[in-house]
């Protein structure tokens, strides 16, 4: 059932995240016209009510709002070609996902030129807190489009935070993502420690939950470690790897020293070469425990 018509929205990208977005937005009352190359998601989220389109051309055609979550930046640039090419009365696109600023400022120059505004908006948020509209927006770039989509951002998200310049989104994420990655590898370290001394990992999520040593990160992928089974991924470890590159990539050019999110590199690159790659990030506790000659039955 979704309330009163609030208008309509393109979507470009139905993954895990632009797909719980796109529910989200119908659920609450926006026309959402929907693009993905994979027929697959497009007839999962046609069956839930948003509008299946052709092209990315044809999802900006639909709406004066475009939203672009995609998973890589040579997918953001046809994106961006494209609409450019649509030849299109002006468009705010919101570039949701996290990449190099390269790639984010060579996709505003394509849709600037074409008399677009592209606005850096990357989310901060899992796939399941997408779901439940848990969402955190670091937006930057054109400040009267940012406020403009402001309320179809806060349909889908909890906060929508403007940081001024575009790329200081960017550059925020890169921050959170940071201690995501640290906070995700200390959280399996800290299962692999308690079950290695013979606690219940059950037991372990419930009271590290209630004391000092939480995060949102535990609460979060606490329940996956506990009970071993890391299939339903809100965040691929294949795509964690792309996103952890590029921070320390962009940490090495300014000259930053970052020796904990280092630290945590070769356990990620431990569980790609497990085959990991397509399990949740939760997965490291697979490559914790290995290394603390921990064996669990497979959940």
């Amino acid at each position: 059932m979704t309330s009163a018509g609030k208008g309509a929205v393109g979507i470009v990208g139905l993954g895990i995240m632009g797909g719980a977005i796109a529910r989200n937005l119908h659920a609450r009352g926006w026309r959402v016209f929907g693009f993905d190359t994979d027929k697959a998601r497009c007839a999962e989220l046609r069956a839930a009510g948003i509008e299946i389109v052709a092209s990315a051309q044809d999802a900006a055609a639909q709406a004066p709002v475009v939203l672009v979550s995609l998973p890589r930046p040579d997918a953001l640039m046809l994106t961006a070609n494209a609409i450019a090419a649509a030849k299109l009365p002006r468009r705010i696109v919101v570039e949701l996902g996290t990449f190099s600023l390269d790639d984010k400022y060579a996709a505003e120059t394509v849709l600037r030129a074409a008399g677009h505004v592209l606005l850096d908006c990357p989310i901060s948020g899992t796939g399941a807190q997408a779901k439940t509209r848990d969402l955190s927006i670091y937006a930057s770039g054109d400040a009267k489009s940012i406020d403009a989509a402001r309320p179809l951002l806060l349909d889908f998200a909890r906060a929508v935070s403007n940081l001024g310049a575009f790329g200081n989104g960017t550059k925020m994420k890169f921050v959170a993502n940071l201690l995501v990655a640290i906070h995700n590898v200390a959280s399996a370290e800290a299962f692999a420690l308690g079950m290695k001394a013979g606690l219940d990992p059950a037991q372990i999520l419930e009271l590290v939950k209630s004391g000092a040593g939480n995060s949102r990160v535990f609460e979060l992928r606490g329940p996956m470690m506990a009970e071993g089974r890391y299939d339903d991924a809100t965040m691929k470890i294949s795509v964690w790897q792309k996103d952890m590159a590029i921070i320390r990539e962009f940490a090495r050019t300014i000259g930053c020293k970052v020796p904990l999110l280092e630290a945590t590199a070769p356990v990620y690159d431990a569980a790609l070469a497990r085959g990991l790659g397509q399990q949740d990030t939760a997965a490291v506790s697979v490559v914790l425990e290995a290394m603390a000659g921990i064996e669990r039955k497979p959940a």
